[in-house]
């Protein structure tokens, strides 16, 4: 048996043990692979649950459901509201901190009322280096973390759901909305429902891997090394200019060292992040 495969194998047993589980499920390569698993040990004693917001984009929604249907794992969506909290609202660097609060107490509170035994969420080892506050609430929770529990790497997860045919097993990284917005920027509906149409408006552009920063008045766009040379046509920046003015920004700028992890984080010593 490969190592891959006895990772796998650890991850079964600990699925087996929980008896009965909720699943923290964004859509995401992690949390569609942890879903997948649990679902193939336990049947119909587990449930995918998916945390409605206003910074969950309509295009992580659909492709959720989608994920989830094509897998025909059990699967809910809940409203969660992580805006009613000042301090989530205030953005600092422990934002994530309260809105993983509000999502683990929503889904204790459901494995509750439904009887299921625990929670769990797909964390893994890359994670561990990262800036993460809202691991703090997790384990507040007791959250149980069984991709963590087998060693998976983040390629290792990539290649077990490809391996599984799941569909999102080569999706890129998407954090949420709230992510974009500079650290001191209030979060509100209309700066999340900004960077969501102007994200929308890159992806109907053709570009894959990016991420619209939102600095208040200055849009910073970053774009994948791979695809910035199609970013910088002086076509296309006209466009991206047109776009961003639209949305009401003042300044429209194009990050040269492109689309990378925790480009937000470095203004904040010893902070790193998958944002």
């Amino acid at each position: 048996m490969s190592e891959l495969e006895l990772k796998r194998a650890r991850l079964q047993a600990q699925l087996a043990a929980a008896s009965s589980l909720l699943v923290a499920y964004s859509g995401g390569v992690d949390s569609a692979y942890l879903a997948y698993e649990a679902h193939q040990v336990l049947g119909d004693h587990m449930l995918a649950v998916t945390a409605l917001s206003a910074s969950f984009s309509q295009l992580d929604r659909e492709q959720a459901e989608s994920c989830a249907a094509r897998l025909a794992i059990p699967h809910e969506c809940i409203a969660i509201d992580e805006l009613s909290n000042s301090s989530y609202r205030a953005n600092n660097p422990d934002r994530c901190f309260f809105c993983k609060d509000e999502l683990f107490t929503r889904l204790d509170e459901l494995a509750r009322r439904r009887g299921y035994a625990a929670v769990a969420y797909g964390v893994n080892v890359d994670d561990l280096g990262d800036w993460r506050p809202g691991q703090r609430a997790a384990e507040a929770h007791r959250v149980l973390t069984p991709l963590l529990g087998a060693e998976l790497h983040k390629a290792e997860i990539r290649e077990l759901a490809r391996n599984a045919g799941i569909p999102v097993w080569d999706r890129p990284a998407s954090p949420c909305l709230a992510s974009r917005l500079a650290y001191g920027v209030e979060v509100t509906p209309e700066r999340l429902a900004v960077v969501e149409r102007g994200e929308a408006a890159l992806r109907a552009l053709g570009f894959r891997q990016f991420r619209v920063r939102h600095h208040d008045k200055l849009a910073r766009i970053e774009i994948s090394p791979d695809e910035l040379p199609r970013a910088l046509d002086p076509q296309m920046t006209r466009r991206f200019v047109e776009i961003f003015k639209e949305l009401g920004f003042t300044y429209v700028t194009l990050d040269l060292e492109g689309y990378r992890l925790g480009a937000l984080n470095l203004v904040n010593v010893g902070l790193g992040s998958r944002t």
